[in-house]
């Protein structure tokens, strides 16, 4: 049983490879176009096929040759701030792309299918933490992007036989523990990576937007993931479904924000460095607060997180910010 990783040489879908490998899985198949991912951080290994999710006569054959029994769905946009500037572009990618994928892996009868979806599907949630049970409410183009590629999913499910995992996140941050993988676009936006390179002298300034949020101290709160856990809590519903486990939907965090400021502080304190800190105005597209109620893949599935302290998560975003300046030095 082969599993096909989309998006693997990115940030997250990195990860799950490392967490499949680790595992014992025997074979592992990469589909990337290698637009925002790098195929050197992939295990010697793995498999890497170069190209699009939407290539739907190099993905049947992919999968076919490989025996794939079950599709893991990274590859996607990812930015709300360019979702709203560009919402056709975020449904391309994002949903009719994910569509051609997912009629693919119908036709070749592949078994499970795991999503890579996102909190933001719930907007401004009226309940904090967010259970999976709240009706979702998306705010921006990249929200309704993932929203509607659940929706094909489970539509798809229902008619074709097969199961699925839609896995929800908040905010993904960290790095592997061992070195191996870590966000590496250099014009990332993920709040932790932003001020790890302002606290590293690779940024003139960090900019926080929004300081009259009703929150605790004016700016965002967030539920932070660190990115193995993340990759775990997909190892964890692969299981369950190839055990022989029901389609379902689960939200991946751990249930406790932080505030854009406080995350600031944290990363000062860490790298023992300051940097300046601009604020500026809100950014269209962004909710005030968003954290998960993440019981359903605690208690009904077993995971257990394992890199839950944020001191640890931007202690390992700093080195692997260290490590990407040596590499990108030789």
């Amino acid at each position: 049983m082969a599993v096909l990783v989309t998006g693997g040489a990115g940030y997250i879908g990195s990860h799950m490879v490392l967490a499949l490998v680790d595992a014992g899985h025997e074979e592992v198949v990469v589909l990337d176009d290698l637009s925002t991912g790098y195929d050197w951080v992939l295990p010697p290994e793995v498999r890497l096929v170069v190209g699009d999710v939407a290539d739907q006569a190099l993905v049947t054959e992919t999968i076919l040759r490989h025996q794939i029994d079950t599709v893991a769905h990274f590859a996607a946009k990812i930015i709300v701030p360019e979702s709203v500037a560009d919402p056709l572009g975020y449904y391309l990618a994002n949903t009719v792309k994910t569509r051609a994928l997912i009629e693919t892996a119908v036709r070749t009868k592949v078994r499970h299918f795991i999503f890579s979806s996102t909190a933001a599907v719930y907007g401004e949630p009226e309940i904090v933490p967010v259970p999976e049970t709240l009706a979702p409410n998306p705010i921006n183009p990249y929200g309704r992007s993932k929203l509607m590629s659940e929706w094909m999913l489970a539509d798809a499910a229902a008619a074709h036989g097969f199961t699925y995992g839609v896995l929800r996140y908040f905010n993904v941050a960290g790095a592997d523990p061992r070195g191996r993988s870590g966000q590496s676009m250099p014009a990332a936006t993920h709040l932790i990576k932003v001020a790890t390179q302002a606290a590293l002298g690779q940024r003139t300034h960090l900019e926080v937007f929004g300081t009259d949020y009703p929150t605790r101290d004016g700016s965002c709160l967030r539920d932070y993931i660190q990115v193995s856990d993340l990759a775990a809590a997909h190892l964890t519903v692969l299981d369950y479904l190839r055990g022989g486990g029901d389609s379902l939907t689960v939200n991946c965090g751990y249930g406790r924000g932080y505030s854009v400021l406080e995350v600031v502080e944290v990363v000062k304190r860490i790298s023992g460095r300051d940097f300046e800190v601009r604020l500026s105005p809100r950014r269209p597209g962004d909710p005030a607060q968003i954290i998960a109620g993440a019981d359903r893949i605690r208690n009904e599935l077993g995971w257990t997180p394992k890199y839950d302290d944020l001191d640890v998560i931007v202690a390992q975003a700093l080195a692997w910010e260290d490590t990407l300046a040596k590499r990108n030095r030789r």
